[in-house]
């Protein structure tokens, strides 16, 4: 996984994916441990490694934006993003993204 203004994720076999959703709100200390953490559990739960941190950046970057709509870009700490995720969870088992 690559995290540059969107976010690359390459597997072995050739795979790549890109996911375009990005904003500066998770540009703070500790986002990025809500991402590990969301793709440990989401390991944890049995997805190969590739989905998982598909899955984790998509859950992430979509939890980030919302906070960026609530409190702006500048302010959003990594415990902000935790009433959003319960939120973005649903909207990726409903509509499976």
């Amino acid at each position: 996984m690559l995290k540059v203004p969107y976010t690359l994720i390459a597997e072995p076999g050739g795979w790549l994916a890109v996911q375009p959703i990005s904003t500066a709100a998770l540009a703070t200390a500790g986002t990025g441990d809500v991402l590990a953490g969301l793709i440990g559990g989401l390991l944890a739960q049995g997805l190969d490694p590739f989905r998982a941190a598909c899955a984790g950046a998509w859950l992430h970057g979509t939890a980030g934006l919302r906070c960026a709509e609530r409190m702006g870009q500048a302010g959003v700490v990594a415990s902000d993003l935790l009433p959003e995720l319960p939120i973005v969870q649903d909207v990726l088992r409903r509509e499976g993204l």
